[in-house]
């Protein structure tokens, strides 16, 4: 059963959120509650199910060698989608968890539990952000199309995976690297091993960063019950991480070897450049790593998107230099 409720902050902004955020400071008061529920004054999350599009479009334009004006639709469309999907399914997080909520200090100041908005409101802006990023979906193959409705399935069980598992970050890696799949198919019209690899290399990732993002919550999850790889791996969690930042650059590594052209020596190089510099981030954040200092924990983190921009610009290079 969850705790009692913690007072959130009266001014409405949210605990974790980015320190003079542009919601907070220049949105229309009146949107503010909504564009918190979509996180959009956190945009860490938006770059993390963003990122993998971008490398499943440079990469099967790498398989390909072909660059054509619709890619870069791809990748803006992925962006403005990711943004949307973030937020809808976030608000979807929020309204599942709107029990847990309250009885967490870091998510006490949530819209929900907070009182900003009622569960109506959110579920209906879940319902106009999906809505939206649908209308950008059908513009792609239909292939792509078909991926894009299949990934609505992890992103509605997600948030209940932590009440029922101990690997909830599974889930999440299922639904935030699923763009890798989806940008691939958008590009070549199919599903190809290359990009199944990439969608790999990507979960390895999520297990890595959400586990550092877990262990914020522990003491508060074990109080109300639900479950993360955080608690489960405890005082051994170095271990664990070592072994997704192994299966990352593996997989990634892999996946570019799949994917380049036979007798473009030069452009495997650069690309192979991408999973072997953001391993190299990653040992960064592992040496950084305390498990009791919350405010690292944030910042090691959010230092993700950092991590992922690195194969973004080995695979930029590869495919036009």
């Amino acid at each position: 059963m969850p705790g009692p409720q913690i007072s959130p902050d009266q001014s409405g902004q949210v605990a974790d959120a980015v320190t003079g955020n542009w919601v907070d400071t220049l949105a229309p008061a009146w949107s503010r509650p909504y564009l918190r529920l979509s996180r959009a004054d956190r945009p860490i999350g938006t770059w993390l199910l963003y990122l993998p599009c971008v490398w499943g479009t440079l990469l099967a334009m790498l398989y390909t060698q072909e660059a054509r004006l619709f890619d870069a639709w791809i990748i803006v469309g992925c962006g403005i989608g990711a943004f949307l999907m973030r937020g809808a399914g976030c608000t979807w997080n929020d309204i599942t968890d709107r029990d847990f909520d309250g009885s967490v200090t870091r998510t006490a100041s949530r819209p929900i539990p907070s009182g900003q908005v009622t569960v109506k409101q959110a579920l209906a802006w879940a319902v106009i952000q999906s809505l939206i990023a649908f209308c950008i979906l059908i513009t792609f193959p239909v292939q792509a199309i078909l991926l894009g409705i299949i990934a609505l399935v992890p992103v509605a069980i997600y948030p209940f995976a932590k009440r029922f598992t101990w690997w909830p970050q599974v889930f999440l890696g299922i639904a935030f690297n699923w763009g890798a799949l989806l940008a691939w198919t958008a590009h070549t019209g199919e599903l190809q091993w290359p990009a199944v690899c990439l969608y790999l290399s990507g979960m390895a990732w999520t297990l890595f960063y959400d586990t550092i993002y877990a262990h914020q919550d522990k003491e508060d999850d074990a109080l109300i019950g639900v479950k993360s790889t955080a608690r489960l791996f405890g005082e051994a969690t170095p271990k664990y991480l070592a072994w997704f930042l192994v299966l990352t650059v593996a997989l990634m590594g892999y996946a570019i070897i799949l994917a380049a052209p036979r007798g473009e020596i030069f452009a495997l190089v650069i690309a192979l450049g991408g999973p072997w510099a953001m391993g190299w981030h990653m040992m960064w954040q592992m040496r950084r790593l305390k498990l009791d200092d919350m405010d690292r924990l944030l910042h090691l983190f959010r230092s993700n998107r950092d991590a992922g921009l690195i194969p973004v610009l080995f695979f930029a290079t590869a495919v036009f230099v």
